[in-house]
């Protein structure tokens, strides 16, 4: 693996655009059980809100010392206020589109004893109108920019993802996408598409060989032209797919405590370290390793350049 070019990850300048969410945390204890229900009661002992979706990408992206803008869309709402709140803290650059009739994303989970009891989603789907202006926002900035990240989490904010894909390639930028759903048409000239192994197998079907998954992958990364695929597999590690064949590393994990925001991390490591001019194989390898570390930490989390190196 390459050495970690840390000058010139200070130097890339990444934007993300894509869903952008709060995700709110409720701790507590749970000593008893509701006489109204046969429900647990959990006393709140610690609140704590997180970046999530799209924002957490940019969060990871200047936890590894890279610059980051997040383009997206919020409300008028005490979440959006909480989002903006902490992507200044994060030294973030938000340019976001907000409308008071429009909820902000949010996620909230109640824990108990480290395991989640509850969750409960805040979400709609934004209207044409917004997502016109949220392209007219990226317009302005994708010439102070060295990559495009697309986080697609099905809120709605890349339901014309096409449109921020062409606008990217039109000024030379290579642009990742983390997907969703089963159309990768919609995808079609990215540089990277980073499925995990579920939206894989919604994608093509299921695989019975890692020939059978070889053949799949190539032919998908073929119709979609993309430069690059990475099929991120959980416990059986990443496999990259590019014209020059396949390349696989076994994942790193230690141990196991909580996925959620994984994929955000390996996106994000993989847009620093692509926006260096470092090759795939080399990218992946880091991606791999700050997956590996994050899915050590609860919720969305991130890894720092300090955790990586």
């Amino acid at each position: 693996m390459s050495n970690f070019p840390k000058e010139a990850i200070a130097r890339t300048r990444v934007l993300v655009v894509g869903d952008v969410m709060l995700d709110r945390y409720w701790f507590g204890e749970v000593e008893r059980i509701s006489p109204e229900a046969p429900v647990p009661v959990v006393h709140v002992a610690k609140r704590e809100d997180r970046l999530g979706g799209a924002a957490n990408v940019a969060r990871n992206i200047v936890a590894l010392g890279a610059q980051a803008t997040l383009a997206g869309v919020v409300g008028e709402d005490e979440a959006a206020h909480q989002v903006r709140h902490l992507l200044a803290e994060a030294g973030i650059q938000a340019h976001l589109v907000s409308d008071p009739d429009h909820p902000t994303t949010l996620k909230m989970r109640v824990l108990g004893r480290q395991q989640q009891l509850l969750r409960i989603d805040f979400e709609e789907k934004p209207n044409a109108a917004l997502l016109d202006a949220m392209h007219a926002h990226v317009a302005t900035l994708l010439d102070q920019h060295d990559v495009v990240v697309l986080s697609d989490y099905a809120k709605g904010v890349l339901a014309q993802v096409e449109v921020l894909i062409s606008m990217a390639r039109a000024k030379g930028l290579p642009v990742l996408v983390d997907p969703k759903g089963s159309d990768y048409a919609r995808y079609r000239g990215a540089t990277l598409v980073t499925p995990n192994r579920s939206e894989m197998q919604q994608a093509v079907g299921h695989w019975n060989s890692e020939q059978q998954l070889d053949d799949y992958a190539q032919a998908l990364r073929a119709e979609l032209e993309l430069e690059a695929l990475l099929v991120t597999r959980s416990e059986q590690g990443m496999t990259l797919f590019t014209a020059d064949g396949r390349d696989h590393v076994d994942a790193q994990a230690h141990e196991v405590f909580d996925v959620s925001g994984a994929g955000d991390t390996v996106l994000a490591t993989l847009a620093v370290m692509r926006a260096t001019g470092m090759g795939w194989p080399d990218a992946m390898r880091w991606a791999n390793r700050a997956g590996g570390i994050v899915v050590g930490k609860l919720g969305t989390s991130v890894v720092t350049q300090g955790e990586l190196v």
